[in-house]
């Protein structure tokens, strides 16, 4: 077998690796973690907020705990540098404990039949000191450096107010006192302990995810109180502080769409994912798509898009893809004669297209069904056809390019055997499972519950089998796993929470109304640059959320039917990764091929084109979404993957056998955008073009020949 342990989650550079007691009460707290959500979402449900407040808190804890603010020391630095970062965070610990209290003092007063708490109480024994200890943490954490395997005073810090911007928050949205969010009667604790928890989510979202998303939340929440002072359509009335973060901390803001999926169908995934990867389901995968595969021209950059296209199913990031099948491939790839940026790019963009590929589709999907209600079921069958031009314009491109460079298969030898792959295809019942489950009508959560249980018992019968030991290992790796995408999610919640109070998503819906008027296609170009823009260095969950809020309504408004709204926007946020000057998937590739990595984006822009041409089809062909009769349905299909054949050929420079010159590089990418359209009348013109380019190509071949 090729492939072995991919799917072992790779380790964060900041990322703490404890020993001893220490270890055993982090794996405790994990399995707790995953647990307390397999039980609350199947056996006994919380309220709502309650229950997103406990799912957020939990990975603020965990991921405090588990991630550092600042990098480690070397051996050559010994154990720590400033220590005077210890002692000033031990000094901060008080109020932090002092705020923690103060929730639980709340609790008792409200139990004893207090209406609500006092102004004065909630200001300067809770308040204060709540933001005072949140502050002092976080800057300390930025100095603060430790040993890898040393838990530290900063983080503790954090812990606490962590821990006690929840209390409050459940003691108080579990009174009447819910109800005056956003007006002038709210609790002023609700304010401060909104101003913690952003602030708290905002540090840890740059630990595991950068700093690419906290600037532009940063930026969002600076536009909330310079909105007033701001010319033309960007100006508004303006909202107090206190206003906005009695609102912010609610189902308008961070415990809206984004934490309801993030709390729901997200960790109930990654579960599922952290189950097939401890039952080695993912070296099946990608074992498989090496047997299937490894044979055929450029053998490698083909496995690289089968593999990628399987494990996107279980894994619902695009760099976390590249680097699980990448660290296999890419090498592989190099030595068939791929170029270093080559095989990165083929990653990159293959990894990227795991994000579409029914029936998972990474988080956005589940983020789509949230907001514009539509069934998840739907969804994923619209995604079936743009996941199938996507995944095939990327394998015509790499068989194009193995032609045009004349390189080799791999040889049998360095394969795994099919034959005895096929006889453990039962490793894909899980998958089936979830499918059936969701088309038979069970709920989301049920369905994964399933496939979560049949991953465990499907084990039995493989050589990896799943004991005790083995589920709990899965029920710690699910919560390592959650952590980045629960705290992008509640970040992204907070730049949703932004557009939706101050109206900025309503002004940018009416600037694209303007714009329509004089073109729909420029409105969508428009539309396309500001998803792509939003995008970029955001994880695609975050990325599609705030398209979502500001792009999609504006495209509804335009009379666009909403699934094709958000489809169009969820595409391009999806694409960002692969998108220069800021593409995650293709600098994560980069970094495994030793490419550069702006030439490796470059590269896997351009293999990737089709994703960024097949989402205004949407606009005009309803059928690549399903939204149509059988034969319209399937004359689209067969139509649109002639069209990235032949859009392949054009941007490779091969066609006929043969390279090509610009004139029928043109020519097909020409006749591609006929083709792709699937109008009658356009594919009939595409099909003239094709026809005109390929006897063009045929007397060149032959004038050359001659010659």
């Amino acid at each position: 077998m090729l492939a072995h342990n991919v799917d072992e989650e790779p380790v964060e550079a900041n990322r703490r690796l404890f020993q001893g007691g220490l270890l055993k009460f982090v794996v405790l707290l994990a399995i707790a973690y995953s647990a307390f959500h397999l039980y609350t979402l199947n056996i006994a449900p919380l309220e709502t907020w309650s229950f997103r407040i406990v799912h957020i808190a939990g990975a603020l804890v965990l991921g405090f705990i588990l991630f550092a603010g600042a990098r480690f020391v070397s051996a050559d630095e010994g154990e720590a540098r400033r220590r005077w970062t210890t002692w000033i965070s031990a000094v901060a610990l008080l109020p932090a404990l002092y705020a923690l209290y103060q929730g639980f003092a709340f609790y008792q007063a409200i139990r004893g039949g207090a209406m609500r708490i006092a102004p004065d109480l909630e200001t300067w024994h809770f308040g204060w000191p709540l933001l005072a200890a949140t502050g002092t943490g976080i800057v300390m954490s930025w100095f603060h450096r430790r040993d890898r395997a040393r838990f530290s005073v900063p983080d503790l810090v954090l812990v606490v107010t962590s821990l006690a911007v929840a209390v409050y928050f459940l003691v108080v949205y579990n009174t009447p006192m819910r109800m005056s969010t956003g007006t002038s009667f709210a609790p002023v604790g609700i304010s401060f302990a909104a101003i913690a928890g952003t602030a708290l989510i905002m540090e840890l979202t740059r630990r595991v995810a950068g700093l690419a998303l906290v600037v532009i939340g940063l930026v969002f929440l600076a536009y909330v109180f310079a909105g007033p002072y701001l010319p033309g359509f960007l100006g508004y009335p303006g909202l107090s502080v206190q206003r906005f973060f009695s609102q912010v901390y609610t189902d308008a803001g961070i415990l809206g769409p984004t934490t309801a999926v993030s709390s729901t169908y997200i960790i109930l995934f990654i579960i599922f994912a952290a189950f097939l990867q401890s039952s080695k389901v993912g070296d099946y995968f990608v074992n498989f798509a090496f047997a299937a595969a490894g044979r055929s021209r450029g053998g490698p950059a083909k496995v690289s898009i089968f593999a990628s296209g399987l494990m996107g199913m279980i894994n619902g990031t695009s760099a976390g893809n590249v680097v699980s099948t990448g660290s296999l491939t890419i090498p592989l790839m190099k030595r068939v004669g791929y170029s270093k940026q080559s095989a990165g790019a083929v990653e990159a963009a293959a990894s990227t297209g795991g994000q579409i590929m029914p029936p998972i589709m990474g988080a956005g999907a589940f983020i789509m069904a949230e907001i514009t209600g539509i069934p998840y079921t739907e969804i994923a069958i619209a995604a079936l056809i743009p996941a199938i031009l996507y995944f095939a314009s990327v394998y015509f491109m790499v068989d194009f390019e193995a032609k045009k460079l004349g390189m080799r298969g791999m040889r049998s030898d360095e394969l795994p055997h099919l034959g005895r792959l096929l006889r453990q295809v039962y490793l894909f019942v899980p998958i089936i499972i979830l499918v059936v489950a969701l088309f038979l009508g069970y709920s989301v959560i049920r369905a994964g519950t399933l496939a979560t249980v049949s991953a465990a018992v499907v084990s039995w019968i493989s050589p990896n089998k799943m004991g005790l030991k083995s589920i709990l290992k899965a029920l710690e790796q699910a919560s390592y796993m959650s952590i980045q995408i629960i705290v992008v999610c509640a970040a992204a919640g907070v730049i949703v929470g932004v557009i939706s109070l101050t109206g900025v998503g309503a002004r940018f819906s009416s600037l694209l109304l303007d714009v329509a008027a004089a073109s729909h296609l420029l409105a969508l170009i428009f539309a396309m640059f500001i998803s792509i823009l939003l995008g970029m260095g955001m994880p695609t969950t975050a990325a599609y959320a705030v398209a979502a809020s500001v792009v999609a309504p504006g495209l509804v408004q335009l009379g666009i039917e909403p699934l094709t709204a958000h489809f169009f926007v969820f595409y391009f946020a999806v694409v960002s990764a692969i998108t220069p000057p800021v593409a995650l998937a293709s600098y994560a590739a980069a970094g495994i091929s030793g490419a550069n990595a702006m030439e490796t984006s470059v590269a896997s822009f351009r293999i990737g084109i089709a994703a960024f041409i097949v989402p205004f089809m949407f606009f005009y062909n309803s059928a690549l979404l399903m939204e149509a009769g059988w034969f319209e349905i399937a004359r689209a299909l067969v139509t649109a993957t002639f069209g990235v054949y032949l859009l392949s050929g054009g941007v490779i420079g091969w066609f006929a056998r043969a390279r090509a010159p610009w004139l029928i590089r043109l020519m097909l990418v020409a006749a591609a955008l006929l083709m792709i359209e699937g109008g009658l009348w356009t594919d009939l013109a595409g099909l003239g073009l094709t026809v005109l380019a390929y006897l063009i190509q045929r007397q060149r071949g032959a004038t050359l020949a001659a010659a």
